[in-house]
């Protein structure tokens, strides 16, 4: 069998320009190197270490019931029957970014695509594009939850519906994601967590999004997300809090068309901006950031 490609962004005198791959290949486990494991390794220990008290219970707890270990790269083929178990979700295993609808109709189908390769040890820091050790640590134990793996499923069929009506709608879409599921906060009785998944995947911003007066930290409201820009170069400059994972599914439910049609009629909103009907927790200072570059 053709080994899996190692899919990665392109750097080009305009920045990193993604590169995407449709193809399912087999976890090629045999072939991953010691530098990989101790990749693996000193990530998972990192994060370990900090987690606590900052990540949700429910990711902690989850992340404990997936049985992963430090001590080297778990395969997809022993992770699967746990989660399909919990929640009817697997793992597939991919070689890169994924093309919208392709990443859509997978959730859609309670399959989490997981990047085979994972970064090298000069990236430990910083990596332009999602990897093994931010799929599989950072996305893969909240699907043991079961309202959190129903909300996935449910934001995979809406990204199919989505992608049928329009790029304003998927713009719409992807900043729920980014706020949500990648970024989000969530609000526990000894105070805000982590559960989103670009966040406890990252030392720096675990500390950063919960103990630097710089971001705003705001109260989870649908339409407001879904207006607003953000960063994919440095640290958020907002933050959005949900009270629980029933939150959430209770605001996808309804159909979005309707929202769509609304949010077409007015302007985006800049990352870091405070609105007055905004439910704040902490009004950023702002130290640090970017005057350009929201997506």
């Amino acid at each position: 069998m053709e080994s899996p490609k190692r899919v990665e962004s392109q750097l080009t005198d305009k920045g990193y320009v993604p590169v995407y791959t449709t193809a399912v290949v087999e976890q090629p486990w045999d072939d991953y190197s010691d530098t990989d494991h101790r990749v693996w390794a000193q990530l998972f220990e990192r994060q370990k270490a900090i987690l606590p008290g900052r990540a949700s219970d429910e990711f902690l707890a989850a992340l404990a019931a997936m049985e992963m270990t430090p001590d080297r790269i778990p395969k997809f083929d022993d992770l699967n029957p746990i989660l399909r178990a919990a929640t009817g979700w697997e793992l597939v295993g991919v070689e890169g970014l994924l093309p919208e609808l392709t990443f859509f109709d997978h959730l859609a189908n309670r399959r989490f695509p997981v990047t085979w390769w994972i970064r090298k040890p000069e990236q430990l820091d910083y990596l332009s594009e999602p990897d093994l050790f931010h799929d599989l640590f950072g996305h893969v134990p909240l699907l043991m939850n079961p309202v959190f793996a129903d909300y996935m499923a449910a934001y995979g069929r809406g990204g199919v519906k989505a992608h049928g009506i329009g790029e304003d709608a998927l713009v719409n879409l992807t900043r729920l994601y980014w706020y949500t599921v990648e970024f989000g906060l969530i609000r526990q009785k000894d105070g805000l967590r982590i559960y989103g998944s670009g966040i406890v995947s990252s030392k720096g911003e675990s500390i950063h999004c919960l103990e630097s007066d710089a971001p705003n930290r705001i109260g989870f409201d649908l339409e407001r997300i879904m207006r607003t820009r953000y960063r994919i170069d440095t640290y958020q400059k907002t933050y959005f809090v949900i009270d629980s994972f029933e939150q959430l599914m209770d605001a996808t439910r309804p159909d979005f068309a309707p929202i769509y049609e609304t949010l077409a009629q007015l302007d985006s909103i800049p990352a870091g901006d405070v609105l007055d009907t905004d439910s704040v927790y902490n009004r950023g200072t702002g130290e640090g950031w970017l005057n350009d570059g929201d997506v």
